[in-house]
């Protein structure tokens, strides 16, 4: 039984017991520890002895029966997906030359944007050193 279904169960039990006992429960903690609905389904089926609470005993019994029952089999989205078929790996395709470095790049519009030049150690030319503009 799925855990929406218990939830549901013992939500319209836990409104009963409300309304008719005065007797106020953990909705969601009823749902999830069989011991905790056994013992509300223990007192909800002594109470239903008493004249007008016939419906309390009714589901009692059934959430006593989804407590019973096992967890719902988890079908997660990635079990449901087939396994795709392996591909095999083209060869590789040989490496051109980007052109970075050949002597039509000077030419090209993006010159100003090529990285400039490695400089000796002791050329400080066309750096500004000492702090802030």
């Amino acid at each position: 039984m799925l855990p929406s279904e218990k939830l549901a169960i013992a939500a319209r039990l836990h409104v009963l017991l409300r309304r008719k006992t005065g007797r106020v429960t953990d909705t969601e903690w009823l749902a999830a520890n069989a011991e905790y609905a056994a013992e509300i389904v223990r007192f909800a089926r002594e109470r239903a002895l008493e004249p007008g609470l016939e419906d309390v005993a009714e589901w009692a019994t059934r959430l006593e029966q989804a407590m019973a029952a096992g967890p719902a089999p988890r079908r997660t989205l990635l079990g449901s997906i087939p396994p795709r078929p392996v591909m095999p790996v083209p060869a590789a395709a040989p490496v051109r030359d980007s052109g970075f470095n050949s002597p039509g790049w000077a030419d090209s519009l993006f010159a100003d944007s090529r990285p400039a030049a490695p400089r000796e150690p002791g050329d400080d030319t066309g750096r500004y050193v000492g702090g802030l503009r």
